[in-house]
C-alpha cells in the first residue's frame, strides 16, 4: 500500500493459508532500498531482505522495551493505523474476510478487481485542486 495515496499497489496469493511474511518471502517482490517499509511483527527477520524497514520492538521479560522503543512503537502502530484501515475497507467486499468458496484460480483476479475498485474510489474521493 502507498503511505500517501492509500492506493493498494501489490497483492500476492498463495494456496490455502500462508502467513503474509512467507508468502512475500516467496513472491520474490523486492522493495527498492530507498523505500522504508512499515510492518507488524510477524515479519521478524525482514532486516535480512530489506534495510530499510521498521517493525515494533518485541518486549521480553529480562529486557523490557525503553521510554524509546515505546515511543517508537507507538509511531510505527500510528503510521500502520491507515494500513489496517485499507485492510478493512477491502475486507467489506467479504473475499478475504470470508472463506473463499469458488475456484481458486479466480482468487486472484477478484481480489486484484476489488482492489482497483477500492483505488478507483479513493482517486475519486480526492478534492481536485
Amino acid at each position: 500500500m502507498d503511505k500517501k495515496s492509500l492506493r493498494v499497489i501489490a497483492t500476492a496469493f498463495g494456496k490455502g493459508r500462508t502467513h503474509d511474511f512467507r508468502l512475500f518471502k516467496e513472491s520474490k517482490t523486492r522493495i527498492h532500498p530507498e523505500i522504508r517499509s512499515m510492518t507488524d511483527t510477524g515479519f521478524q527477520g525482514i532486516a535480512n531482505l530489506h534495510a530499510n524497514a521498521a517493525l515494533p520492538k518485541k518486549n521480553a521479560k529480562k529486557n523490557p522495551l525503553t521510554k524509546q522503543d515505546k515511543a517508537d512503537n507507538r509511531e510505527i502502530s500510528r503510521q500502520r493505523a491507515r494500513v489496517e484501515n485499507v485492510i478493512a475497507s477491502i475486507k467489506r467486499f467479504k473475499i478475504v474476510a470470508d472463506k473463499y468458496r469458488n475456484r481458486r484460480k479466480r482468487f486472484a483476479l477478484r481480489f486484484n478487481l476489488i482492489a482497483g475498485i477500492y483505488n478507483h474510489e479513493i482517486i475519486n474521493a480526492q478534492p481536485r485542486l
